[in-house]
């Protein structure tokens, strides 16, 4: 399985009431439901008019599925390689 960040444009993002983005959450995880494949929905961040979210699936194709299941957009879909942080340095 591999480790995914998805860039969704999605106008309004950060406006977005606490109502609304707990529909968006019901929804993907039916659309995962459905998918038959493993599929992990790690977490997402929300911005002005973006939403990032990392999943872990076996390939793109199988984000790109469960974005089309979902209704959801689907701007860019990055592999992710490494994690670093503050103590990455040490």
């Amino acid at each position: 399985m591999k480790k995914f960040i998805i860039e969704r444009k999605l106008p309004g993002a950060g406006k977005l009431t606490p109502d609304e983005l707990r529909a968006i959450s019901k929804t993907s995880i039916e659309a995962i439901s459905g998918l038959g494949k493993p599929y992990s929905w790690v977490e997402s961040y929300v911005t002005g008019d973006k939403i990032y979210c990392i999943h872990i699936a076996e390939d793109e194709a199988v984000i790109r599925t469960h974005s089309k299941f979902a209704n959801f957009p689907v701007n860019v879909v990055e592999e992710i390689k490494g994690v670093i942080d503050p103590s990455s340095a040490d």
